[in-house]
C-alpha cells in the first residue's frame, strides 16, 4: 500500500509558478503573496493555500467539493490527500486551462465541472469536505445542504473587501455550527450569492 503523503512535504515540492500562466511566473516563485492570473482573479499565497488545505483536513476516503478551480494550484494540494476532488469554475479559460495542467502533472482523481459554483455539484453530493476560494456576501445554503454528516466547510465570508474565513461543521446528527478561523481578503464568488 502506497503511503500518504505529508501535506507540509508536499507543499514544498508542489511550485506555485507551475499554475501561473504569466511571463513574469518566476518572479512569484518565492512571494508569499496573492498574484493576479486575469478576469480579475487572483490564486492565493501559498501560506493560504497550506493553511486552508491542512484546516479542512482532508482524510484518504473523502470526497472533496472545490468551489473555484482558478489556477488549479489548490486543487492540486487536496488531491493527494483525498479519494476524488471534484472542482467547479465558472470561468471557461481557468477550466479548461486548470483541467489540461493537472491531467498533465497525472492526477486521476479530480473531475471538472463549468459552471456557478454557487450551486455546488449536486449530482455527486455529499461531500465530506467543501472548500470555497473565492468570498460569498452569505453561505450558500446549497452547500451546506451537499455537506455530509461530519463534513466540514470552509469558505470566506463577507465583504468583498474583508471576509472571515470560515469553519463550518455538520455533526453526524446534522447540526451546523461555524467557527470563525481569521480575516482574509478573497476575490469574490461569481453566482447567484455573490
Amino acid at each position: 500500500m502506497q503511503k500518504r503523503p505529508d501535506i507540509n512535504n508536499y507543499f514544498k515540492k508542489l511550485s506555485r509558478s507551475d499554475f501561473i500562466e504569466d511571463e513574469k511566473k518566476d518572479i512569484y516563485i518565492d512571494e508569499d503573496v496573492p498574484v493576479a492570473i486575469g478576469y480579475g482573479q487572483t490564486i492565493s499565497q501559498p501560506t493560504l493555500v497550506l493553511d486552508m488545505t491542512v484546516s479542512l483536513n482532508p482524510q484518504s476516503e473523502n470526497r472533496i467539493l472545490e468551489i473555484g478551480t482558478g489556477s488549479g494550484y489548490q486543487t492540486a494540494m487536496l488531491a493527494p490527500f483525498c479519494k476524488e476532488v471534484f472542482t467547479v469554475e465558472n470561468i471557461d479559460t481557468f477550466h479548461y486551462q486548470a483541467k489540461n495542467r493537472l491531467i498533465k502533472k497525472g492526477f486521476t482523481n479530480i473531475y471538472f465541472k463549468l459552471g456557478d459554483g454557487t450551486e455546488g455539484w449536486s449530482e455527486y453530493q455529499p461531500y465530506d469536505r467543501i472548500i470555497v476560494t473565492a468570498s460569498v456576501h452569505q453561505v450558500p445554503e446549497k452547500l451546506i445542504t451537499q455537506l455530509a454528516p461530519g463534513g466540514r466547510l470552509i469558505i470566506p465570508v463577507g465583504t468583498p473587501q474583508m471576509q472571515e474565513l470560515q469553519c463550518i461543521e455538520k455533526d453526524k446528527q446534522g447540526n451546523v455550527s461555524t467557527s470563525v478561523m481569521y480575516h482574509v481578503a478573497f476575490v469574490r464568488l461569481r453566482g447567484e450569492y455573490e
